[in-house]
């Protein structure tokens, strides 16, 4: 399987570049590798920090949702996968910056919420579409980033917000220009990577360990919900408009 992203390590400081055309859109063998990644890399002496980036239109649209529809089973991979790569982030024992630019949506929110710091270029966008592709999840970590209102309006009506409010509401460090964006994020990257590694490392631990609640139990726990919904007509019938570019019609299931 060709993989879906690029991995360098220069100075002390990897980047991870998402390139998987045409929107970033990851299948459950995908996610899974994403996530083998980020764990070989947090393990590798010669890594400080981790940048995560993304070429192409936008950082990641999140799920590959044609497999979904295809093989609504698929779902348990898919949870898995998702659920070890936000772990793989959250949890690594390296700081990770996360480079936005044009659309975060679904698993890219999980990725950002997950993330230590955020930058972000003028042009992006976040959203969490899953109420109208047939699941749930993201809520956790987007309340990692968002206070808890415009998060349950965000997830109740699909709508996106920009990066300029994602600032205002203090989810990015900084908005930067397109072309500056990679600079900004290797600079971050470059004064963590000048410290003391075993204090960099002290210091995470410290921080996801005063953090309120578990981020991936309460993950789980959203996920649960999301196998839930792949047992509603409701939630076949979105993925199948999505796929087929039209208008959902629902039958109302509860």
């Amino acid at each position: 399987m060709t993989q879906p992203f690029t991995s360098t390590v220069t100075d002390n400081i990897a980047e991870l570049v998402f390139d998987y055309p045409p929107v970033n859109a990851f299948d459950s063998r995908g996610w899974f590798a994403i996530a083998d990644e980020l764990d070989a890399l947090g393990q590798r002496e010669d890594v400080n920090v981790i940048i995560v980036t993304a070429a192409g239109r936008g950082f990641c649209a999140g799920v590959d949702i044609k497999e979904l529809a295809a093989d609504p089973l698929k779902i348990v991979d898919v949870n898995r996968g998702n659920y070890n790569t936000f772990k793989a982030i959250h949890c690594n024992p390296k700081p990770v910056i996360v480079a936005l630019h044009g659309f975060v949506l679904g698993g890219g929110i999980g990725i950002s919420g997950a993330a230590d710091i955020i930058v972000a270029s003028d042009c992006t966008t976040f959203g969490v579409p899953e109420i109208d592709r047939g699941a749930m999840g993201g809520g956790a970590h987007l309340q990692r980033m968002f206070p808890v209102q415009k998060v349950r309006y965000m997830y109740f009506t699909g709508e996106f917000i920009d990066a300029a409010e994602a600032y205002r509401l203090g989810a990015i460090e900084k908005v930067v220009p397109k072309d500056q964006l990679l600079d900004t994020a290797r600079e971050m990257a470059a004064k963590i990577a000048a410290k003391s590694p075993a204090m960099v490392k002290l210091a995470k631990e410290a921080l996801n360990g005063i953090e309120d609640g578990d981020l991936e139990d309460k993950y789980r726990w959203e996920q649960g919900f999301t196998f839930e919904a792949y047992t509603m007509e409701d939630s076949q019938e979105s993925r199948d408009a999505f796929v087929e570019k039209r208008d959902a019609d629902f039958k109302g299931d509860s």
